[in-house]
């Protein structure tokens, strides 16, 4: 990894959403990004995969906790040297992408990931930088379609954005472009903090939009037309060619598909 003739900084989420988080549990370990895929923590075949690539310079660990971190020599280790920097996660993953976020310089592009995504490869993370740096936008964003990744894995119960031009699944894969890209995290704060009010969330999209999302009849791209002009911010998808780019670690199950994908790639 050389600094100088990279472009993006990295942060990686890496922090439980709550207590007893039923992949750790299932795993015996102290955090879900601790747990052993192939022998190895999901977390450092993350990390490893962003170290390897000539994209990236400075990578920001956000989380797991202080305490967690006493716990794992081999995270640790990988600290040890400086190359990674860890920061303390805040309460909510928005709050800590924001917090990442300030503390890094304003004058590179940043991507965002997790600890999760352990079938992170090198080809998913080139493509989804070239196409985002190639894109007139400030932020973007990785999506798979759903139809990729339920030929790949049928039983892979994976979350679905569906439009009138197609189905798609999240990669947790996010590119913030420009200093006015980075204000989407305060956008997803928002979104946090009203998770318990439909209504003052679907305000901040639109009904009209929300209707037609509704009925079927929006498009991704009318999506994201609506969504930029709505937030003043220019945003654009990466359509990943990856199945197992929509493929992270949320449950136990999710963590026997991993580990079985793992397993055959040898």
């Amino acid at each position: 990894m050389n600094e100088q003739l990279s472009g993006f900084n990295v942060i990686v989420l890496a922090a439980d959403r709550g207590r007893a988080d039923p992949v750790a549990v299932a795993a015996r370990v102290p955090a879900k990004c601790l747990t052993p895929i192939s022998g190895k923590p999901m977390l450092l075949r993350v990390l490893h995969t962003l170290a390897q690539s000539r994209q990236v310079g400075r990578i920001l660990l956000c989380g797991p906790q202080a305490g967690i971190l006493e716990t794992s020599p081999e995270l640790r280790q990988v600290l040890s040297d400086g190359t990674i920097q860890w920061m303390e996660p805040q309460a909510t993953p928005s709050r800590s992408a924001a917090a990442a976020l300030e503390a890094l310089p304003k004058d590179r592009p940043v991507l965002l990931t997790t600890g999760d995504h352990a079938l992170l490869s090198p080809d998913m993370l080139q493509h989804f930088l070239d196409q985002a740096v190639a894109r007139d936008c400030d932020v973007a964003f990785a999506l798979a379609p759903h139809g990729l990744v339920q030929a790949a894995y049928p039983r892979s119960r994976r979350t679905v954005l569906k439009f009138s031009d197609g189905n798609f699944c999240g990669c947790n894969l996010f590119a913030f472009l420009s200093p006015r890209g980075r204000r989407m995290a305060q956008i997803w704060q928002q979104v946090e903090d009203r998770r318990k009010s439909p209504i003052r969330v679907i305000s901040m999209v639109g009904w009209w939009a929300m209707a037609l999302y509704a009925m079927g009849w929006l498009s991704l791209e009318g999506a994201l037309r609506r969504l930029s002009r709505k937030t003043g911010i220019r945003i654009s998808v990466v359509t990943m060619p990856f199945a197992e780019a929509a493929v992270d670690v949320d449950s136990v199950e999710d963590l026997e598909l991993v580990r079985s994908i793992v397993a055959r790639a040898g």
